[in-house]
C-alpha cells in the first residue's frame, strides 16, 4: 500500500482517504485507514468528517461508529458537523444511551445541534414512551430559536395523542400554524384523531374537508381515521359514507377499514351488510379472530342462536385461530345453549394448545367442570377468581342450568363456594341474570345458594327485591327479603330494595306498617331507606305517618345524610308544617350534616310561605358564604318571594345580579319577573323584560302573555292588553279562559258592561267554553252595578251548564229578590239548602254605584 522509502505525511493520508471516500471505496478506504493508523499518522478533523459522512451516506453505521471510536481515541477534536453525523449513527444502530452521552458532550462544548439531532432524539425518546424528556427536549430546541420540523411536530403530536394530552397538541399545531410549518397527510391525520377524542366533531369532519381540498390524501389512512372518528361518535352514516367515498376512489381496503366497515354495520345491526362485509374479507385471508368475535355478538344480540351455531361452524372449518376473547364468545354461545358436549370437547382441544397453556380462564373452567377429580381442596380452597376465572364458573353454572343438570349445576357451585371469593362471584352472576331480565336463571341459581346454606350477598338479593318491585310483585319480593333477613344483620341495601318495592306497589301504608314493626324490633333501616319511605308517604299526601317517621328519626338521634335531611324538609313544607320543616333544618345543622344547594332551595320556600323573608334572605346568603354555586331555581325562588311581599325593586335587583353571576335566565324565571311587574301594574317594566327574553332566544309562553295581559290591565292600558291577546294567538298560543278573565275583570272592575259583555264573547269565539271564574265575573257585575235584567238572564241562560256555585246562586236570589221575583229566589234558595250550600246574606244589588 506504501512504497518503501517513501512514506507519507499527515496531508497525502488525508487526500488519499478522502477520494477513497468520494469513489464510494469503503473497504479500501477502511483498509488503508488501519494503514495509517499503523504509522502513527492521526487525519485531521475535516478528514475524519469526510469518512464519516460517507460512512452514514451508504448507512454503513458502524465503521462509522468505530472511526468515531479511533477520533476519539486519538484526541482529534470534533466539531459540530462531527456531533451531527456520529449521533445519527449511534441512533440508527439502536445505541440510544450513547447517543444522548454523545449531544450531551455536543451541548458542553457549546455546540448548537441542528434541528435534524433534535427531531431525531425527540422521536427515539417518544417511542419509548418517556414522553416528558421528549418534551423537555423539544423546550431545549425552543430556547435555542430552533423552528421545528414537520417531522417533530408529527413526532410530538403522536405523543400528546398517545398520553391524551390534547391541549398540548392543539397548541402546537397552532404554532405550527403560525411559524408556517408544512402540515402533511399524517399531522392533518393525528389532529383528526385528536379532535374526535374531545368530541370536536364539526372541527375532524372541518380538517378532513380541508385535506381533501388541498389534496393532500394519498392513502386509506386519513379516510378510516375520518370514519372511525364518526364511529365513536355514533354517526354511523357519516361513517359508512365514508368508506363508499373510498370505494368510488378505487382506495383499497385494509384490514382495518373492513374492521371499522363491519362495526357500522353491526352497530346498526344491519345483519345483512355485515354478513357480506364478512365474507367479502373471508375471500381474501382468514378473518381475525375481533371479527368473528363482533360477528357471533351481533347474532347473540339479535338471537339468531342457530346461524351463531352455524357461524361457529364456519369459523372453526376454515380454521380461524382462536384467541382467548373468541373463545369465550363461543363457549357463551354453547353455555347458554346448554350444549354440555359441544362446550366440554372445544375447552379439552383449547386446554392442550400452547397458546392457552397459561389462560386463566381456560384452567379455571377445567377447575369448574372437573374440579375434584383434577385439583385438590386445599388448591381449590387457595384460588381467588379474577375476571376471567369469575366468567368460567359463570358460564359453567349457566351451562348446567341450561341444560337443566340441576345436579352437575349445584356440583359445579359447590365447587365455586370453596374458593375464596366464590360466594361473592355466585351473587354478581344472580345480580347480572336479573339485570338481564333473566329471572328464571337468576331464580335457580338463588335456590340453590339457600340450599347449599349459604345466603348470597345483599347485592344479589337486593336485585331480586327490585326486580319483584318493578314487576309490582310485592309477594314474592317479601319472599326474597324474608329468606335473606337477619334479626340482627340485615344490610341496608335489603331494606332500601323493599322500601322501593312497597312504594313502586303503592303500598306506602304497608310500608309504614312494615317500618313500625322493624323498630320495634330494634332495627334501624338506614338513611335512604328512611329517606325513601318518607318521599312515598308525602308523595301520596300521608303526610301524618311521614311525620311520625321524621320525628322517630329525630328522637333516635339516626346517622341522617344530606338526601334524607332534604327529604324530610321538602315532606313538611309539603305538608304546610313550616315550623317543624325549620326544627329539621336546624336539627340537619347542630348534627354537622353538610347542607346542600337542594336544603337552601327548600329552606327559602319554607321562609317564604312563612311569610318570613328576613330568613328567606338570611339563608340565601348563607349559602353564598359557604361557597355554594346558585342555581337558577335558587335566584328565582328568592325573587318569587320578594314578589309576594311587595318588594318589587329588591326582586328586579335581585334578577340582575343572577345574570351578573353568569346564569341565564329562562322561561320560568322570566315568567316569575314579569308576574312580579304586573302584581304592580309596571307593564312598561313587563314589556321591556319580554323583548329581553326574547332576544336571549327565550321565547314566551302562554304564563308568559298572562302575566303581561295583567300588567296591561293593572296599569288600565286595556288596549295594548288586549294586543297582547292577539299576538299570542298570532304566534300559535292559544289563549285560555285564564287570559280572557284578567280583561274581563279589569273592565268590570271599571263598570264598562259593554266591553265586558264583547270580551266574553271573544272567549266564546276563540272557541272556550266560560270556566266558573268568567262567569262569576261576569254575574258580580251585572250585579255590582245594578244591571238586574241582565244578570237574571245570564244567570238563567248558564245554570243548567254549570256546577252548582255560592256566588252564582246567592247572587241570582239578590238580583230575583231586587226584580221582585220572589217565588224563583225561593226555588234556588231551596236548591242551595238541598245541595248544602251556605246563602251569601251580605251581596248587595247596585254596591258599586252607591259607591261612587
Amino acid at each position: 500500500m506504501f512504497e518503501a522509502g517513501c512514506e507519507p505525511d499527515e496531508v497525502a493520508c488525508g487526500t488519499m482517504l478522502c477520494a477513497y471516500a468520494r469513489w464510494g471505496r469503503h473497504k479500501a478506504m477502511m483498509s488503508f485507514f488501519s494503514a495509517v493508523q499503523e504509522r502513527g499518522i492521526t487525519p485531521s478533523t475535516a478528514v475524519f468528517n469526510f469518512m464519516l459522512s460517507s460512512l452514514q451516506k451508504k448507512s454503513l453505521h458502524e465503521n462509522a461508529i468505530s472511526i468515531w471510536k479511533q477520533m476519539t481515541e486519538k484526541g482529534v477534536e470534533p466539531n459540530h458537523f462531527t456531533f451531527t453525523v456520529v449521533i445519527y449513527s449511534l441512533v440508527k444502530e439502536g445505541h440510544a444511551e450513547i447517543a444522548f452521552k454523545t449531544f450531551n458532550q455536543m451541548k458542553s462544548m457549546r455546540f448548537i445541534p441542528e434541528e435534524a439531532t433534535y427531531s431525531l432524539l425527540i422521536s427515539l425518546i417518544s417511542k419509548g414512551g418517556n414522553y416528558d424528556d421528549a418534551f423537555r427536549l423539544y423546550e431545549d430546541m425552543r430556547s435555542q430559536g430552533i423552528i421545528p420540523s414537520n417531522f417533530t411536530c408529527a413526532s410530538l403530536l403522536t405523543m400528546y395523542y398517545r398520553k391524551e394530552d390534547y391541549p398540548k397538541a392543539l397548541a402546537l399545531f397552532e404554532e405550527m400554524e403560525r411559524y408556517n410549518i408544512k402540515i402533511d397527510e399524517v399531522i392533518y391525520g393525528l389532529l383528526i384523531r385528536i379532535y374526535g377524542k374531545l368530541g370536536l366533531y364539526e372541527d375532524a369532519q372541518k380538517t378532513f374537508e380541508d385535506v381533501k381540498k388541498l389534496g393532500l390524501i394519498s392513502n386509506e389512512k386519513t379516510y378510516t381515521t375520518m370514519a372511525q372518528v364518526h364511529l365513536n361518535a355514533g354517526n354511523i352514516e357519516e361513517a359508512l359514507s365514508i368508506m363508499d367515498e373510498m370505494k368510488s376512489n378505487n382506495i383499497p381496503f385494509s384490514n382495518f377499514c373492513y374492521g371499522i366497515l363491519l362495526r357500522c354495520h353491526i352497530v346498526k345491526e344491519d345483519l345483512a351488510s355485515a354478513e357480506a362485509v364478512f365474507q367479502a374479507f373471508s375471500k381474501t385471508q382468514i378473518p381475525e379472530c375481533c371479527f368473528c368475535k363482533d360477528m357471533l355478538n351481533l347474532y347473540m344480540r339479535l338471537g339468531l342462536i342457530e346461524k351463531a351455531k352455524d357461524f361457529i361452524f364456519q369459523i372453526r372449518k376454515i380454521q380461524v385461530e382462536f384467541d382467548e376473547e373468541l373463545l369465550k364468545a363461543v363457549m357463551k354461545v354453547f353455555c347458554i345453549e346448554g350444549m354440555v358436549r359441544d362446550a366440554v370437547q372445544l375447552m379439552r382441544e383449547f386446554s392442550a394448545s400452547k397458546t392457552f397453556e397459561d389462560s386463566l380462564f381456560t384452567q379455571t373452567f377445567s377447575l369448574a367442570i372437573h374440579g375434584n377429580d383434577r385439583f385438590t381442596p386445599t388448591e381449590i380452597a387457595s384460588k381467588t377468581l379474577d375476571q376471567p376465572g369469575a366468567m368460567a364458573f359463570e358460564l359453567a353454572l349457566i351451562l348446567f342450568i341450561a341444560d337443566g343438570n340441576t345436579m352437575m349445576a349445584e356440583e359445579t357451585l359447590k365447587l365455586l363456594l370453596k374458593t375464596a371469593n366464590g360466594l361473592s362471584v355466585a351473587s354478581q352472576l344472580i345480580r347480572k341474570f336479573t339485570k338481564e331480565g333473566d329471572i328464571s336463571k337468576a331464580g335457580n341459581l338463588y335456590k340453590l345458594l339457600m340450599k347449599l346454606g349459604r345466603k348470597p350477598e345483599d347485592v344479589a338479593s337486593a336485585s331480586l327485591i327490585n326486580f319483584y318491585g318493578k314487576q309490582k310483585n310485592l309477594r314474592e319480593a317479601l319472599n326474597v327479603f324474608a329468606s335473606v333477613a337477619d334479626s340482627s344483620r340485615t344490610g341496608s341495601l335489603l331494606y332500601n330494595s323493599i322500601v322501593d318495592s312497597y312504594n313502586r306497589c303503592d303500598k306506602q301504608e304497608e310500608a309504614y306498617m312494615f317500618y313500625k314493626e322493624e323498630m320495634e324490633k330494634g332495627h334501624v333501616l338506614g338513611p335512604v331507606a328512611i329517606s325513601m319511605l318518607v318521599n312515598g308517604l308525602s308523595n301520596c299526601g300521608r303526610y301524618i305517618e311521614a311525620e311520625d317517621i321524621i320525628h322517630t328519626s329525630l328522637r333516635a338521634n339516626l346517622e341522617l345524610d344530606t338526601v334524607a335531611y332534604n327529604t324530610f324538609i321538602k315532606a313538611m313544607l309539603e305538608a304546610g308544617k313550616l315550623r317543624f320543616a325549620t326544627r329539621v333544618y336546624e336539627h340537619m345543622l347542630s348534627s354537622s350534616v353538610t347542607p346542600s344547594i337542594q336544603t337552601y332551595n327548600t329552606m327559602i320556600s319554607v321562609y317564604g310561605r312563612g311569610r318570613n323573608l328576613d330568613k328567606a334572605v338570611q339563608t340565601f346568603d348563607m349559602a353564598q358564604k359557604m361557597g355554594i354555586s346558585l342555581d337558577e331555581k335558587a335566584y328565582t325562588n328568592l325573587i318569587c318571594y320578594y314578589g309576594k311581599a311587595g318588594k318589587y325593586d329588591e326582586a328586579s335587583n335581585l334578577f340582575v345580579k343572577m345574570q351578573e353571576a353568569g346564569i341565564k335566565p329562562g322561561q320560568v324565571s322570566y315568567n316569575v319577573m314579569i308576574n312580579i311587574y304586573a302584581a304592580a301594574g309596571l307593564y312598561q317594566e313587563a314589556e321591556v323584560l319580554v323583548h329581553s327574553m326574547r332576544s336571549s332566544g327565550c321565547s314566551p309562553d302562554s304564563l308568559t302573555y298572562l302575566a303581561l295581559i295583567k300588567a296591561y290591565t293593572r296599569g288600565a292600558e286595556y288596549s295594548e292588553a288586549e294586543n297582547a291577546l292577539d299576538s299570542m294567538q298570532k304566534e300559535g298560543i292559544p289563549p285560555s279562559c285564564a287570559h280572557f278573565n284578567v280583561l274581563l275583570s279589569g273592565f268590570a272592575k271599571g263598570g264598562l258592561i259593554g266591553e265586558v259583555e264583547r270580551i266574553y264573547n271573544n272567549l266564546m269565539n276563540a272557541g272556550l267554553q266560560p270556566d266558573l271564574e268568567s262567569n262569576r265575573i261576569m254575574l258580580r257585575c251585572y250585579m255590582d252595578y245594578g244591571h238586574v235584567e241582565e244578570g237574571i238572564s245570564f244567570f238563567e241562560r248558564i245554570s243548567k251548564s254549570i256546577k252548582p256555585d255560592r256566588f252564582i246562586m246567592g247572587a241570582a236570589v239578590h238580583l230575583y229578590r231586587s226584580a221582585g221575583f220572589e217565588l224563583k229566589a225561593e226555588d234556588v234558595l231551596r236548591s242551595m239548602n238541598s245541595l248544602g250550600i251556605p246563602f251569601l246574606e251580605n251581596l248587595e244589588v247596585g254596591s258599586r254605584l252607591k259607591a261612587d
